[in-house]
């Protein structure tokens, strides 16, 4: 493949380059372009480079009362370090936490593990779970906001235009007075350094006595793309997360299993992945 790099380091240079090439990818980890690169020998490309932009709407972590907004070029390590994201969004944390080795979360971005669209993407299924926000901009500097979980339209497809970039993620900040019961479960055939044969991710909030308010489950690697439980969130809504009757977390687990379409690959069957999200969707009721 013949490619040509450019290297923007503010907003306005990425955008004056997104207006005026017509054949262009986006860079910055580089821990998926490589190999995707590797296997179009016959194409003529721009990459367009955004390790060295300085613009902190893509590149820092920031609070406010409404929420967390993180840059797409901040890097897995960056979100395991983060204290807050530790204490206030635990899945997120754990899912970068379990993503391939140290070298990789040193240069791998949030926004390179959603816009490469996996299904089995880490980040990206905690995300869903937390109800986060994907802020997209065009070449024309126009902002538009999609729900992470209606950011992927199929295997490594999104919903984004050819003139635009994902320059930044929004969480929402969780209701004033809740707890929160928060994890990110991945089953792979090696720790880490393997793509999930099945992820779970949860984010849950409940009143001092343990009622649930408000919810968030995730699942990866068993469809097409990562899925928000919608009906699992309606089910838990006003019961007790440590008094589940058995019946309950039964029911609750065949409404996750109806969202999976797992297939059988080099990594799993089809039979193993649904037999493991089974008892990993139970299991999230019994280690809290």
């Amino acid at each position: 493949m013949n490619f040509e790099v450019i290297t923007p380091k503010t907003k306005s240079e990425l955008l004056k380059e997104m207006r005026q090439q017509k054949h262009f990818r986006f860079g910055a980890g580089y821990t998926d372009l490589i190999m995707e690169l590797k296997k179009k020998n016959d194409e003529e490309i721009t990459i367009i480079n955004l390790a060295q932009m300085k613009d902190k709407q893509f590149s820092s972590i920031e609070k406010n009362s409404k929420g967390l907004r993180i840059g797409a070029l901040v890097t897995a390590a960056e979100i395991v370090g983060d204290k807050g994201i530790e204490k206030n969004f635990l899945s997120l944390h754990q899912a970068a936490n379990n993503l391939a080795s140290t070298q990789i979360r040193n240069v791998a971005t949030i926004g390179g593990n959603i816009c490469t669209a996996s299904p089995s993407g880490d980040i990206a299924c905690a995300l869903v779970a937390l109800k986060a926000d994907c802020e997209i901009l065009s070449s024309k500097g126009k902002l538009r906001t999609v729900p992470v979980a209606k950011f992927f339209t199929g295997p490594r497809k999104t919903v984004l235009k050819n003139d635009e970039v994902l320059r930044s993620i929004f969480i929402p900040v969780d209701e004033k007075g809740t707890n929160v019961y928060s994890g990110f479960i991945k089953i792979g055939t090696r720790r880490s350094m393997e793509c999930s044969v099945v992820s779970l991710a949860f984010h849950i909030q409940t009143d001092k006595n343990g009622i649930i308010r408000q919810s968030g489950i995730a699942i990866g690697s068993v469809a097409p793309t990562i899925c928000f439980i919608e009906e699992a969130e309606h089910f838990l809504k006003g019961k007790n997360i440590t008094g589940m009757k058995s019946s309950e977390k039964e029911a609750f687990v065949q409404i996750v299993l109806q969202y999976a379409s797992p297939i059988s690959d080099i990594r799993a069957t089809a039979w193993y992945r649904k037999e493991v999200l089974f008892n990993i969707s139970k299991s999230i009721f019994e280690i809290q």
